[in-house]
């Protein structure tokens, strides 16, 4: 009976998130249309204003559980994953929506390393090899061309890294905080952040700083469905993302998470972006293969 409830409960959690990564999937595509008309800084700003209403409610229904004790660690979680959001959205804007969404995915490599450096956590063979297989996928993405990376390229790395960093603080903080303040926090500084830089904006741009700092542009028309449209599919794709973790194991869970690529390469095609090259084919397989492997440990 045991073994049966566990089976129904992983094809449901299956389910649950092929459902979520479809769901994101539209959320990027979504993301990569409302930055034709704002910038990708404002894009991230409508992204965590939608999910600090939706938190600061939750919290309202039920009251935070928590002891505290690491505000630095919350601060400092809060600011890295803001900046990796910022490169991540800048990429929708910018590149492919499946290559850009390929980049977002290499963020288990980074998290094993860090765990691995940072927490003192062992990784078997199997991890190490994934890892391994993880920078092959990054090299065919980007061209094998290390020497002479593009600005996307980088974005997408550092992302990767940032995302990395935000998730093993996560195992951390948990045992000071409600999962709630954690993603509260993050979702502040990216409220703030943004609004500050657009502050900013207004005295000062350049070029090379399109992504960080930018003026604040009113959306009109079509923009604001776009933003609608951001918020619910989010909170949506994150209400089944952690109903699915919830019924089954991390590691099944996450490997089911990749299917959101193959969704964003027919979404993004639909927008306007080319079929993928052989080489990021590849790469997305190599990306895959080795979340597969670092999501089982």
């Amino acid at each position: 009976m045991i073994n049966t409830t566990t089976q129904d409960n992983t094809k449901l959690a299956i389910k649950y998130m092929l459902i979520s990564s479809f769901l994101f999937a539209f959320t990027g595509g979504f993301a990569k249309e409302l930055s034709t008309y704002v910038s990708s800084l404002e894009v991230v700003f409508f992204r965590n204003i939608t999910g600090v209403i939706i938190i600061l409610y939750a919290i309202y229904r039920s009251p935070l559980n928590q002891k505290g004790g690491r505000p630095m660690l919350l601060v400092i979680r809060g600011f890295i994953g803001f900046s990796a959001l910022l490169m991540y959205f800048y990429n929708i804007a910018n590149i492919s929506l499946a290559e850009a969404q390929t980049f977002s995915k290499i963020s288990p490599i980074f998290t094993a390393i860090f765990s691995y450096l940072i927490l003192n956590e062992k990784l078997s063979t199997k991890a190490w090899i994934g890892v391994f297989i993880g920078f092959i996928g990054v090299l065919f993405i980007t061209g094998f061309d290390v020497t002479n990376l593009s600005k996307t390229d980088w974005f997408g790395i550092l992302s990767g890294v940032g995302a990395g960093l935000a998730y093993t603080s996560i195992r951390e903080l948990r045992k000071y905080y409600d999962n709630r303040s954690i993603v509260l926090s993050f979702m502040l500084v990216g409220t703030i952040g943004p609004i500050l830089l657009m502050i900013l904006g207004e005295f000062y741009t350049s070029p090379s700083l399109d992504w960080i700092v930018t003026p604040f542009v009113m959306p009109t028309g079509w923009a604001w469905f776009h933003i609608v449209g951001l918020g619910i599919f989010a909170t949506g794709s994150q209400m089944y993302m952690t109903k699915a973790y919830a019924l089954a194991q991390g590691g099944v869970v996450g490997t089911i998470s990749y299917s959101t690529i193959l969704f964003s390469i027919f979404i993004g095609m639909y927008l306007g972006d080319v079929f993928p090259s052989t080489a990021l084919f590849i790469g997305i397989g190599f990306i895959i293969l080795s979340g597969i492997l670092v999501s089982k440990k």
